[in-house]
This record gives structure tokens, sequence and C-alpha cells, in this order.
């Protein structure tokens, strides 16, 4: 099948796109770098002409609500409409765990209409529902630091590597259309404080995490189960010692 991977050259699409690749598939990424602009349409439909399926697993340059929500619902209903032209038969886009239950979320806000526009549309279709993933540990702590100390709300947390994420989305692509979105997460579940003051201290980082209810997360103050599965999920294989020790051999 050929089977284009929007946001391809990225962290989780050139890692689907490989994935594919060694499953037979024709898979080609699309972006800026590529020639394909899915906010303007340009180059959208050259990309999608022949194509069978389209993995979206793009995302916005700025998080900031208003461009954010843009980003999710021009580009989603530009390539829905390309993809009706072009013949494609099955949509698969990435989203995200528990943005359906973060209404004070822009971001999250922003997915969960992304998610009603593909639900909505003409194209079959698969969303796949990720947790957050190891390799952002580190900006989140960034983003979550107020004069040096890094502030988290102690609730459920349960990353995945990007391995597993792209995984499971190639799977889906390879697959037929469900017309639902599912839950993947890794195979463990901690606290998100806990999580990220130990992979501060895994990576030397001397920053002080504490434990902050009313610490927002992606503008949201979050209950315990706000951004993990809360019923059945399919789980990664990789876990976080793995990821850890992986990255110091490498």
């Amino acid at each position: 099948m050929k089977i284009v991977v929007v946001g391809g050259t990225g962290l989780i699409g050139t890692q689907v796109i490989a994935h594919l690749g060694e499953a037979g598939h024709d898979a080609v990424a699309a972006a800026p770098s590529t020639g394909v602009d899915t906010l303007t349409g340009e180059g959208v439909d050259a990309a999608l002409a022949g194509a069978d399926v389209v993995v979206d697993v793009s995302n916005s340059p700025s998080f900031a609500d208003d461009d954010v929500l843009r980003f999710f619902t021009t580009s989603t209903r530009i390539l829905l409409d390309a993809e009706e032209r072009a013949g494609v038969r099955h949509h698969v886009a990435l989203s995200i765990v528990g943005a359906d239950r973060n209404p004070d979320s822009g971001y999250l806000r922003a997915k969960v209409a992304q998610e009603e526009l593909i639900r909505s549309g003409g194209v079959p279709w698969t969303v796949v529902r990720a947790t957050q993933f190891f390799e952002f540990a580190p900006r989140i702590a960034d983003g979550a630091t107020v004069d040096g100390v890094v502030r988290i709300p102690p609730v459920g947390f349960q990353p995945i590597a990007s391995a597993d994420v792209a995984r499971f989305v190639a799977e889906a692509a390879a697959g037929e259309p469900r017309r639902e979105a599912y839950d993947i997460a890794g195979p463990e579940r901690v606290r998100f404080d806990e999580f990220i003051a130990g992979a501060l201290a895994a990576s030397g980082d001397a920053r002080e995490v504490v434990a902050d209810p009313a610490a927002p997360y992606f503008g949201a103050v979050l209950a315990d189960d706000s951004i993990v599965p809360q019923g059945e999920a399919r789980l990664g294989a990789v876990t976080y010692a793995d990821f850890t020790a992986a990255r110091a051999t490498a």
C-alpha cells in the first residue's frame, strides 16, 4: 500500500515510516520540508495521489490556544478534503489520552476538535490516543519550572516510549479502519511528580521537584486519572528503565 505520513519527518513519523517500510509498504513522508503544507494546502493533492492510507502525526509549531486550534482544525479539514478527492480509504491520526476529559487545556481542546472533524468526515478512520512520551520528560520539567523549582501534580501518569507509539500507529495504518479512538500507554503507571523527579535525577539535573496539586498541565488542573487510560488500553513493551538503559549505551 502507499501510505502517506503527514509529519513524517518528526520523532514519531520517521519511526512509523521505518516500520511501514520494513513491512513492505510504500511509506512517504509529507511535511513542509518535503513541499507539503497542510495549513495552506500547498502540495497536499500531489502528495496524496495514489495513496491508500494517510497517517497524521503532525503537530502545531505553536501551543498558544488560538494557534493550536487553527492548526489542527485547518490542517485536518484540508487533509480530509484532499483524501476524498484522492480516494484514500483510511485516515489514521495520533491523539492524546484524556484529551476529552480536560476542557481547560487549549491544546487538548484542539485535539478534541481534530477528532470530531475526523469522525464527521467522509473518510474511514482510526484514532490512536497516546499518553505522554518518555522523550518529553525534560520539556515537561522545563515548562513546569517556577523560580528554579519544578511543580508537578501528584497524579497518575503512564508514559510511553515513542518507539512503542510508532509501532502501534504503524499497525493501525496497515490494518482496516476501526472507526473508533483507542488508548495506548506505557507498561507502568506511576505518580507524575515522582516520574519527573526520577527522570531529572537520571540525567544529572539537580532541580527540585515539588508535588503541587494545583500545578497546571497544558493549562488544566488534573484529577488523579485525567491523563491515564480509564478503561482498556494497549500497553507498550518498553519500560522507562529500558529506555534510559538504551540511551546510555547509544
